[in-house]
């Protein structure tokens, strides 16, 4: 009975993982395989239309982009915080987290009235004198990247933030007092220790860049497509079940291999490791 009691008790996740997890997975690759009978013509379909793994390349660039741009602002942000005393600190944290209780529509249509032609964004620009005319920002990629990063930037903010307030600020005073300069001080010892936050932030961002959808769809035309845009189009309107189960089995093998290739350049195992 001692044996079985750790299975017993992770019966109850183990159950919730196989039925809201591997089984819509593996119905999802059936679906693939099967029209009705086993057959590779949606994968076939995927290799001989080059379109497909443009959208596949768009999708990828727009995800890496989004990913350095969170952490572009979500690093210095972080590191702000981490040097706040803990009360001021878990407030800040609380107003970057409140946009969360919004729903993602309701924000990315707030993004589409403020990058319009007509929206604050253009008008106080051109008040200021900056541009003669409106820019155009609003369907296209910078909009995508606006739209995305902003709504994306917590996820980076939280993972950062937990390893940052871990970190003590005493290592950097030392090594000025041994001749380090500041900047030299922060290259050295801060970033380092803060690896961690940087290699989980990166791929939680990245990941759910991958899959995004209503960002995209709003804020981006034709030249941002990305791949959930196709396999919700696949289904919605040409009710294709076999080939848009193809397009995320082909997503999920990719993110799986960045995935491990992620691992093996980062080393997210080593770094964890260092930081424990």
């Amino acid at each position: 009975m001692r044996r079985w009691r750790p299975w017993l008790l992770l019966a109850p996740a183990l159950l919730a993982l196989a039925v809201f997890f591997l089984y819509p997975l593996g119905k999802m690759l059936l679906l693939s395989l099967l029209d009705p009978g086993l057959t590779f013509k949606h994968y076939q379909r995927l290799l001989e239309e080059p379109a497909y793994w443009q959208v596949l390349w768009i999708t990828l660039r727009i995800a890496v982009m989004v990913t350095l741009a969170t952490l572009a602002l979500g690093y210095p942000l972080s590191c702000v915080l981490a040097r706040l005393p803990v009360r001021q600190a878990n407030l800040w944290m609380i107003v970057v987290i409140v946009p969360y209780f919004t729903s993602i529509l309701v924000r990315t249509y707030a993004w589409m009235v403020l990058l319009g032609t007509e929206g604050a964004i253009n008008q106080l620009l051109m008040w200021l004198g900056i541009i003669p005319a409106p820019l155009k920002l609003l369907y296209t990629s910078t909009g995508v990247m606006i739209g995305m990063t902003y709504i994306l930037l917590p996820y980076m903010v939280l993972a950062l933030y937990s390893v940052m307030r871990g970190i003590d600020i005493s290592l950097l005073s030392a090594a000025e007092s041994l001749g380090a300069s500041r900047t030299r001080a922060f290259w050295r010892i801060y970033v380092p220790l803060s690896l961690p936050g940087i290699a989980a932030g990166g791929l939680l961002v990245f990941i759910l860049s991958l899959g995004f959808f209503i960002t995209p769809a709003l804020m981006g035309g034709q030249q941002d497509t990305m791949i959930s845009m196709v396999i919700e189009n696949q289904i919605e309107t040409y009710f294709d079940w076999g080939f848009a189960a193809a397009l995320s089995s082909v997503l999920l093998v990719c993110t799986l291999l960045l995935f491990w290739l992620y691992q093996r350049v980062v080393g997210l195992e080593k770094l964890f490791e260092a930081r424990l």
